[in-house]
C-alpha cells in the first residue's frame, strides 16, 4: 500500500519514521527548512531517553509536487490548518483512499468526512512525547509510541485498515484497529484539552499544575467537564480520568507548556477553535453544563 503522511512534526514525523523503517512505501508532506533536510539527509529520530541516533529515508514533498494517488492518509496536522489539508486530499485521493486523522481535537474525522462525503474517514489518536528539534530532527523523549484508530460504526472488518494496523506495528508502533475509537479519542482528549486551555488560561506551566492552587484545580475540573459530556454524548469513561490525568501530568517537566498556550501567548494560529470552542458547542448540543470552558472560550476568542 501507499502511505502519504501529511505532516513532519512529533507526530506526523515519528508514524512516517516508523513506516518507513518497517519497509513500507510512505511519502510525507512537510515544508521549508524541514522538508529541504528530509530530502537531502533523511528523517532523523533522536532518541533523548537513550541516548541513540538513527535516520531513515523517506520520501518528501511539499503539497504543490505530491503528485500520486496514495492508498492510505495519515493527518498530522494541526487543527488550524485542517481546512488546507483537506483541499489537499480532495485532489490526491482516490475514489479507495482511507483517511486516518490523527490529531487532538475529537471531532476532526467528522469534519473531514464532511468534506470528503465519498471516502472512508476514520477517528484516531495517539500517544508520543515527540517534536521537531531541528530541520529534519525529530525528539523523542520517552519510548511511548501508541496508535489508536477506528471507525465510528463500530465496524472492526475492513481489510485495508487490518493492514494498516499490522503495517505499523511492523514498524514498532503500539498499533490498535478499535471498534471503541470515540471513547478512546475522548480518554486522550480529556487530557489534552483541558490542560492546554487551562494553560492557555493562567500561562501555566506544568509546574503550577503539579502544586495546589488554581491551575490545577481547573485542570481538574475542565477534566469533569469533558467527561460529564462523553457521558452525555453515549461513552461513558468508567476510569478515573482525573486520576489517570493527573498521574501523566506529574511526570512532566516543571517547566513544560503546551504547544496552544505558546501559539496564543505569541498571538499565533492555535487549536482554540477545536480543544476549547468545539467542547462548548457539543455541551450545548448535549445540554452539559461546562462553565470552565465557557470562560476560557472568552478569552480564547480574541484570538481565534
Amino acid at each position: 500500500m501507499k502511505y502519504l503522511v501529511i505532516g513532519a512534526g512529533g507526530t506526523g514525523g515519528m508514524i512516517a519514521y516508523s513506516l518507513s523503517k518497517a519497509g513500507k512505501d510512505v511519502s510525507v508532506i512537510a515544508r521549508g527548512a524541514h522538508l529541504e533536510a528530509i530530502i537531502e539527509k533523511g528523517l532523523t529520530v533522536l532518541s533523548e531517553y537513550d541516548g541513540t541516533t538513527d535516520i531513515v529515508q523517506v520520501k518528501g514533498y511539499d503539497m504543490d509536487h505530491y503528485d500520486n494517488h496514495p492508498d492510505v492518509i495519515i493527518v498530522c496536522v494541526k487543527y488550524y490548518s485542517l481546512n488546507d489539508a483537506i483541499d489537499f486530499i480532495k485532489r490526491v485521493a482516490h475514489k479507495k483512499t482511507i483517511v486516518i486523522p490523527i490529531l487532538n481535537v475529537f471531532t476532526t474525522g467528522l469534519v473531514i468526512q464532511k468534506e470528503v462525503p465519498e471516502l472512508t474517514v476514520t477517528d484516531g489518536c495517539i500517544y508520543v512525547s515527540s517534536y521537531i528539534v531541528s530541520p529534519g530532527v525529530i525528539g523523542r523523549n520517552a519510548p511511548i509510541l501508541r496508535v489508536l484508530f477506528g471507525l465510528r460504526d463500530g465496524n472492526v472488518s475492513n481489510k485495508t485498515l487490518i493492514k494498516v494496523e499490522s503495517d505499523m506495528r511492523d514498524g514498532g508502533i503500539d498499533a490498535y484497529y478499535t471498534g471503541d475509537i470515540q471513547r478512546e479519542a475522548l480518554k486522550k482528549f480529556s487530557y489534552v484539552s483541558p490542560i492546554g486551555a487551562a494553560g492557555m488560561y493562567f500561562n501555566a506551566t506544568a509546574g503550577d499544575f503539579q502544586k495546589a492552587g488554581e491551575p490545577r484545580m481547573w485542570f481538574i475540573e475542565m477534566i469533569r467537564e469533558v467527561m460529564a459530556l462523553a457521558k452525555a454524548m453515549g461513552y461513558p469513561l468508567q476510569e478515573d480520568l482525573v486520576e489517570v490525568n493527573l498521574g501523566i501530568l506529574d511526570t512532566l517537566p516543571p517547566e513544560a507548556t503546551t504547544s496552544m498556550q505558546r501559539d496564543y501567548m505569541r498571538h499565533r494560529p492555535c487549536e482554540a477553535e477545536g480543544l476549547i470552542n468545539d467542547v462548548v458547542k457539543l455541551a450545548h448540543q448535549y445540554d452539559v453544563s461546562v462553565p470552565c470552558y465557557e470562560e476560557v472560550m472568552k478569552k480564547a476568542d480574541s484570538i481565534t
